[in-house]
């Protein structure tokens, strides 16, 4: 590859990067705009963010390696990291969204009111970030490597500076333009070689497809990967591993997760979904002609570990001249912007769990100090780990998301019966044996047999595992059901119109029952537009509204509004009779209102109740 032309393009999308994150610091102006965009994405321009962050150097390199090695098997992939997104939108999208929370861990809480749970699922969260972050740091290597000659450090320490100044410049508002403007390029950056790499491969008069395809691989193919030996001697196993990882665990990773707080409302978060599954599933296309390009023009790469550099090496392996160096500069920004991309999602995830949760605050500044910390520990490990190709590594990553985050959301959500040590059970089991079982096999003590194979592919079992775990401790733990779960699950549930809207009722119900029921912290902090650090006290945990009929139920539904002012309880030390001298804020709370929020309206704006009378003017208080 000509450097002459590859060091250009890749310096223009790390230039463009910068740009772009510089103008989110421009219009980020509260914590609300760092963490989750003051809620206020759109869903197109979410879906393209989205897309950008999901489609990785897994999805851009990755799966394209694999398919040179292995073969149509490695199809799956494409088809997992797509059907995902379907089981998304299905059970999760939604409610996700309507559950008003910054960060897997402050769903967790909110819903089972535990601050255990959600030290445990903060842990989870870090550890599945790092785990996606390190093959995106080694993928930027492998890259600057083979246009450059750079040693892959450099690459890695690149792409992590890069991220640095981005995320730290804007938070999750100026991300949200970065990775939109990314996923663009990186699907023309596939587009347009293929388009050119095809029509040269027919004007050629090459074999047809079928003799690529079914060509069978070079021996020694994947030598020293320690996934290769168990598709070699296990590959139905291999295969429904994969499948479920793939399928189960994009629900539960950090930075999808996190998109979808940043949607105005349930309705925006599943529209958000629909466009992303047609816009990953365009992409996806593209890898698969690669991989069947790679094994006519680049079959020696089965032979290495290097086989991830297929996508780069080809334009100029096909064609000649200056045509072949353009196109593969148009491929080396393709894949930094996959790099930059996914890792500014997944240190905006991780950063927002550090600095709530280990740092122990929410502002800009500290935000910025978690940034550092998120992108540290990753960046060591793709410095000391090689040889794991990756798709793989990332597949891996998928295994530990399945295993933990699937059964919390699932069950957290249409399961009312959860309870916390039933969800610690799973947690623990669940995603903590995954998360060994990955462990085991990059440190590679076991190299063959079906241990191996077992370690390799963990989702088959550690899912089920996690489930079950969770029922069952739930079962045995009846009685530790959070007590607000009624209240929880309708808000889950319910659209946006009837959940928050009905709290403040409708104007043909009159103006008594508008004013009678203020909403609750949690229903204020889930309302489209709102900051919940701003706008509604929060200290962290989960306070529904003790009747959950205020929040869902329309005005004329509830119980009548308070009592006229001559049946109206005396105020603490005040004799019966007149009404009290004492403020308004010193009157008990209306029926079906949260405790210790002032009432909607002062008492002498309040318009009397139909059929009573006025309330005459107190002495000392209110005129």
């Amino acid at each position: 590859m000509n450097e002459a032309y590859a060091i250009p393009a890749v310096a223009v999308v790390v230039l463009a990067t910068v740009l772009i994150g510089g103008f989110g610091l421009r219009v980020s102006r509260t914590t609300s705009d760092f963490y989750v965009a003051s809620r206020t994405v759109g869903p197109r321009l979410n879906a393209a963010a989205i897309s950008g962050e999901y489609l990785s150097a897994a999805s851009f390199l990755g799966i394209a390696g694999l398919l040179l090695i292995h073969g149509p098997d490695m199809l799956w992939y494409s088809v997992g990291y797509t059907a995902g997104y379907l089981v998304l939108l299905v059970f999760v999208a939604a409610p996700l969204r309507r559950s008003g929370a910054y960060t897997l861990p402050d769903f967790a809480e909110g819903r089972l009111e535990s601050r255990q749970v959600r030290r445990v699922v903060s842990l989870f969260v870090v550890g599945a970030g790092w785990l996606y972050l390190v093959p995106q740091l080694q993928g930027a290597g492998l890259t600057l490597q083979i246009l450059t000659g750079a040693p892959r450090w450099f690459g890695a320490t690149l792409v992590a500076a890069v991220v640095v100044l981005a995320v730290a410049a804007g938070g999750m508002r100026s991300i949200t333009f970065v990775q939109a403007f990314q996923y663009w390029l990186k699907l023309t950056a596939l587009l347009v070689p293929a388009f050119f790499l095809v029509l040269t491969w027919h004007g050629a008069g090459a074999p047809p497809p079928e003799a690529a395809t079914l060509a069978p691989p070079s021996a020694g193919v994947g030598a020293g990967q320690p996934l290769a030996t168990s598709r070699a001697d296990h590959p139905l196993y291999a295969t429904y591993g994969l499948i479920v990882a793939t399928f189960l665990g994009t629900m539960g990773l950090p930075h999808v997760v996190v998109r979808f707080y940043t949607s105005p409302n349930g309705r925006a978060a599943r529209r958000t979904t629909v466009v992303v599954l047609a816009l990953i599933g365009l992409f996806y296309l593209l890898p698969p002609v690669y991989g069947w390009l790679g094994r006519l023009y680049a079959p020696e790469l089965t032979a290495t570990q290097d086989a991830d550099a297929t996508v780069l090496l080809l334009p100029g392996r096909v064609l000649d001249g200056v045509a072949g160096d353009l196109l593969g500069a148009l491929v080396a920004g393709g894949a930094f912007a996959a790099f930059l991309s996914t890792a500014s999602g997944l240190t905006v995830a991780v950063a927002g769990v550090v600095s709530q949760d280990v740092l122990q605050a929410r502002g800009v500044r500290h935000f910025r100090l978690a940034v550092l910390l998120a992108i540290a520990m990753p960046l060591g490990g793709a410095l000391l780990v090689d040889g794991v190709p990756v798709a793989d590594a990332v597949g891996m990553a998928f295994a530990v998301s399945a295993s933990s985050f699937c059964p919390l959301l699932i069950l957290g959500i249409w399961w009312r019966r959860l309870t916390p040590p039933g969800a610690l059970a799973g947690l623990l089991l669940g995603g903590g044996s995954a998360l060994v079982a990955v462990t085991l096999t990059v440190a590679g003590p076991v190299t063959s047999g079906w241990l191996h194979t077992l370690l390799a592919w963990p989702a088959v079992w550690s899912v089920p595992v996690g489930f079950l775990a969770m029922i069952l401790g739930s079962l045995a733990t009846r009685d530790a059901i959070p007590p607000h779960t009624t209240a929880t699950m309708t808000r889950l549930h319910l659209p946006e119109s009837l959940g928050a809207g009905a709290l403040r009722g409708r104007e043909t119900d009159g103006p008594t029952q508008h004013a009678a029921a203020a909403p609750c912290p949690d229903v204020e902090r889930g309302r489209p537009g709102t900051d919940p650090h701003k706008d509604a006290p929060h200290n962290g945990d989960a306070t529904p509204c003790p009747d959950a009929r205020s929040h869902s139920a329309p005005a004329r539904d509830r119980p009548p509004a308070a009592s006229p002012a001559r049946d109206r309880p005396s105020a603490p030390g005040t004799r019966p009779g007149p009404p009290a001298a004492s403020p308004a804020r010193d009157r008990p709370s209306a029926p079906g209102t949260c405790p210790g929020l002032p009432t909607a309206s002062p008492v002498r704006d309040r318009p009397p109740a139909p059929g009573t009378r006025p309330e005459p003017p107190t002495a000392g208080g209110a005129p």
